[in-house]
């Protein structure tokens, strides 16, 4: 009831009142400075031709920075120690970073994708036993859209200590196939369509040539190894159609493709003999 009845109240209470209005502007107007300012700077390395996963890693990190700096302003307005308090908040930051090491790991792995780039937004990798397109290096993630169109996020510690498989680095893939003929039938034969559909794919590429040859005899076929080279983009599409063609195409040239069997061969027993 004192403070109540103090003469400085009204006065007091106004103080404050515009102190927390005043911050409250601060924070908004900052807000949305910091958010074009963050996209001017997007706009500016893209169009100096920036790797689009660079740009938006260090749209995030800038971004994040104005807003430290923007509530740090706002905090001021308010009279807080801001000096004071930034000392503070370093002191716990130590406790917090060692209690919170495997996100400053992932910054720090995600500083290391976007400086050694082993990919690209847009490229197909597959990271931490995931398989997917790039969509973006954040502060502390990556994230993958696979092939049925989820979205994974994964922490960039474990991108970075994993092994990276980028599918889309290259140009040019060779598509590594195998078909099983009898072993009863003309291999000359058999070399022959092989070459014929691979040559008369247009996706398929003449430089580097195709490489066909016996890979092994197994248990129920003749195993032949067919590796034509095409373009990155094109790498599914001429696995189908070489696999459908091959199977038409060699049972029309009268070869058989077997299925796995196993031969079992029964002896009768003379009379007086122990099976």
């Amino acid at each position: 009831m004192e403070f109540l009845n103090r003469a400085d109240l009204i006065p007091l209470l106004t103080d404050w009142a515009i102190k927390i209005v005043l911050a409250l502007v601060i924070y908004v107007v900052g807000k949305w400075i910091a958010k074009r300012l963050t996209k001017l700077l997007t706009r500016l390395l893209e169009a100096q031709d920036f790797d689009p996963t660079l740009v938006n890693f260090l749209g995030n990190l800038v971004y994040a920075i104005l807003l430290v700096a923007v509530i740090l302003a706002a905090l001021d307005t308010l009279g807080l120690p801001v000096t004071s308090l930034i000392a503070v908040v370093g002191a716990a930051g130590l406790a917090i970073g060692l209690a919170m090491k495997d996100s400053l790991g992932n910054f720090a792995a995600g500083v290391m994708l976007v400086m050694f780039r082993p990919f690209k937004q847009g490229d197909y990798v597959e990271v931490a036993g995931v398989g997917g397109s790039v969509g973006e290096i954040r502060i502390f993630s990556t994230t993958l859209t696979t092939p049925d169109n989820k979205v994974v996020i994964i922490p960039n510690g474990q991108v970075a200590a994993g092994t990276i498989t980028n599918y889309s680095a290259k140009d040019q893939r060779r598509v590594d196939m195998v078909f099983g003929v009898g072993y009863d039938d003309d291999l000359k034969v058999v070399r022959e369509v092989l070459t014929r559909i691979c040559a008369d794919h247009p996706l398929v590429l003449e430089d580097p040539a195709t490489n066909i040859f016996v890979k092994n005899l197994g248990d129920s076929c003749v195993e032949f190894a067919v590796r034509p080279w095409v373009s990155t983009s094109d790498y599914w599409t001429v696995w189908g159609d070489l696999l459908e063609q091959g199977k038409a195409e060699l049972e029309a040239a009268g070869c058989n493709i077997p299925y796995p069997q196993t031969d079992v061969h029964l002896y009768q027993a003379n009379p007086g003999e122990t099976p």
